[in-house]
């Protein structure tokens, strides 16, 4: 059964759990899930509203693009699963000769490779996300405020607990030019993601703040 498949309860069960997966990639990515529909909620609280009607266009199209990042989000949970997976598979090859122990080394280095991949996809998706969620800011029904200020939390969250995913991994990698694109790729998408969140708590917190 796909983790996506359990419900809230027994998704939660299986992270508290002992066994290596579910985990922090997985719960990075259920964050990120979290934080886009929350987004695509404050659109659709926008949409129809006579107040907010010249923005009627961009909050449908926040909807389809939102949905997009929210189906990317949602298949992260089991590929990060996945992933680790095939980490633990590579490790537990056989090593007795010298060519096992090549094939071997080999295939542990494309795992932790794949394992840092999805990660750093799933930041993405976060801050394709997160942008979205910027957005609307100033054009979207005030009354959700709150409700974007949590969407922008969790979706800056995604994308650091993604960070951490793929910052374990790439102590074990040796290739060098990989890991500074690794490196550069998630450090500037969460620069610019500070920046961002900042903002939107600007704006939520003019709307909720008495």
């Amino acid at each position: 059964m796909k983790l996506i498949d359990l419900d809230i309860a027994n998704f939660a069960e299986q992270l508290a759990s002992k066994k290596a997966t579910p985990g922090g990639g997985s719960a990075a990515a259920l964050s990120g899930l979290v934080g886009i529909s929350l987004v695509q909620m404050v659109a659709n609280l926008t949409i129809g509203r006579k107040k907010y009607m010249e923005h009627e266009e961009l909050m449908q199209q926040i909807l389809a693009d939102g949905q997009a990042q929210h189906n990317a989000l949602l298949a992260a949970i089991d590929a990060d699963a996945a992933a680790y997976d095939s980490v633990s598979a590579a490790f537990k090859l056989p090593k007795e000769t010298d060519e096992e122990q090549t094939f071997r080394a080999a295939a542990v280095q494309d795992a932790l490779k794949q394992a840092t991949l999805v990660p750093l996809i799933i930041l993405q998706h976060c801050f394709e996300s997160l942008k979205l969620a910027h957005s609307v800011v100033s054009k979207c029904n005030t009354n959700a405020a709150s409700d974007l200020g949590v969407a922008a939390i969790t979706l800056k969250a995604g994308m650091e607990g993604a960070w951490y995913n793929i910052l374990i991994n790439l102590g074990s990698i040796k290739d060098n030019n990989f890991k500074d694109d690794m490196r550069n790729k998630a450090s500037d998408a969460l620069d610019a993601a500070a920046i961002l969140q900042m903002e939107i708590q600007t704006f939520v917190m003019s709307e909720i703040d008495i």
